[in-house]
């Protein structure tokens, strides 16, 4: 839940809105808590959520339309098969990790595979705003969600969503602790 927080102030701290803005979320909705805090804490905010990934990757309860209990909030979340739809006018770009470990059970047919047609590059971004906030909740598995010139370049905010990490969590710690002690 932190990283969700997390990726709220840097949002905010980076474009200044959160409601009226598109994020598309890309990846491993399906195993991913960063994803479903994520997804509640932007649509709460106001923010247009697109998901988008492999089918194997989107949870059911999604891909049916259940969604989430909070339904008025969710309506503004919508999951989008065509990465380039996805990613469309999207302000902010934000890519899952992939987990390795979950290409034992046939979920995705191969890295290379799932790199070829999920993976975030140059040319995939062409279609979302030209000053989107790239996204990725780390740690980055390079070339194969994002490619490594993206990770590093101008519209990657990973690094400050790393620096973001350590200042809100080092807030929440605080008012957890003094608020233990009555203060």
């Amino acid at each position: 839940p932190t990283q969700g927080l997390l990726d709220l102030y840097t949002i905010l701290s980076s474009i200044g809105r959160i409601s009226g803005i598109k994020v598309a979320i890309i990846g491993d909705v399906a195993h991913s808590r960063v994803a479903r805090s994520n997804i509640w804490g932007l649509a709460k905010m106001g923010a247009k959520v697109t998901l988008c990934g492999p089918k194997t990757l989107i949870p059911m309860d999604i891909l049916r339309g259940d969604k989430f209990s909070d339904s008025e909030v969710f309506n503004n979340v919508v999951v989008e098969p065509d990465i380039n739809l996805a990613m469309e006018s999207a302000d902010v770009v934000m890519a899952l990790r992939i987990q390795k470990e979950r290409f034992n059970n046939s979920l995705v047919p191969s890295l290379r595979e799932y790199a070829s047609q999920w993976q975030i590059n140059r040319e995939r971004l062409k279609v979302a705003k030209k000053d989107v906030l790239l996204m990725h909740p780390g740690p980055v598995n390079e070339g194969v969600e994002i490619s490594p010139e993206l990770v590093h370049g101008d519209q990657s905010a990973i690094e400050d969503q790393v620096r973001n990490g350590v200042a809100v969590r080092m807030a929440l710690l605080y008012l957890v602790c003094t608020s233990a002690r009555g203060e």
